[in-house]
């Protein structure tokens, strides 16, 4: 069977794998549907205008094993020339929104000291979570992806600001001491700066590892095609995480070029797609006593 979840990114409708963690049972399906997006819109309602709204009870059909074939979406397997990538894991994943909420003033009047500008509040937090991803070698992943400040005029001092912070890690504890302290950092920003910060959580996904099984089989595939892999952790989050909930699951990458994703540049050659393909099929066929010879 072929799975096609809807909303795997996560941008206009959140939380990102909805349509996966709907299936899995960890996310109710009317209140999936019942999702506004950035847009203003309801999910159910353009699920309907596009065609793409069904009438079966999501997770009605639970699969024996389950396997994903993506790109890498990243640049270790160009780098290092490695064709196929063994996914044995995947980090957890932390999303929340950030409102600051401080006083405008004129730009050029108002003392630093009087100020209560949330822009540069918003500013601080993410000079700090560059400063907490640097502290631990790498392993916290930091990211502001959105942010804008009100009113938005050169000359004002903003009286609030909104963003987006993004935290991953293959560690749970970790994820939760990166948690931990940002939350500590706000209190701190907003007592310093005189302006209050509200978060709103957005997803909140544990690190997940995969099957045994499944990797040891693609790693088999691989090694019988005669094609260069390793084992790696997923820094992106895929459906298969989801439905590691219910069923065994593991997944199969293929080199990005250049490392770029989310990006009109993204691709990944066709001889590359053809192997990872291949090591889909050989590892269903093995996994169904079945053999490509």
């Amino acid at each position: 069977m072929i799975g096609a979840f809807t909303n795997e990114e996560g941008i206009r409708y959140q939380p990102d794998m909805m349509g996966s963690l709907v299936y899995a049972g960890g996310l109710p399906v009317r209140q999936a549907l019942d999702t506004v997006g950035t847009d203003g819109t309801r999910l159910g309602d353009e699920l309907a205008r596009i065609g793409y709204a069904g009438d079966m009870e999501p997770g009605a059909v639970v699969p024996h094993e389950y396997i994903e074939l993506h790109i890498e979406q990243g640049p270790v397997l160009e780098a290092e020339g490695t064709q196929i990538g063994v996914v044995e894991s995947l980090q957890g994943i932390s999303w929340q929104q950030v409102t600051v909420q401080g006083n405008a003033n004129h730009a050029g009047t108002t003392p630093t000291r009087l100020r209560h500008d949330a822009g540069w509040a918003a500013a601080a937090v993410v000079a700090f979570l560059r400063d907490l991803s640097n502290a631990s070698d790498g392993t916290t992943l930091t990211t502001v992806g959105c942010l804008r400040v009100e009113p938005g005029v050169i000359n004002v001092i903003p009286r609030k600001a909104v963003f987006t912070v993004d935290l991953r890690d293959p560690d749970e504890s970790r994820l939760q001491r990166a948690e931990a302290r940002l939350a500590d950092f706000l209190a701190e920003v907003a007592e310093a700066e005189g302006v209050t910060m509200r978060t709103e959580p957005l997803a909140r996904f544990e690190p997940v590892s995969f099957d045994a099984g499944i990797i040891a089989a693609i790693e088999a595939s691989a090694a019988r095609f005669g094609y260069t892999h390793r084992r790696m952790t997923s820094g992106a989050g895929h459906d298969a995480q989801m439905i590691a909930r219910i069923a065994p699951a593991a997944m199969i990458f293929v080199p990005s070029r250049g490392g770029i994703s989310h990006n009109p540049r993204e691709h990944s050659d066709d001889g590359q797609l053809l192997m990872g393909a291949q090591v889909l099929l050989d590892v269903i066929l093995a996994r169904l006593g079945h053999t490509t010879e």
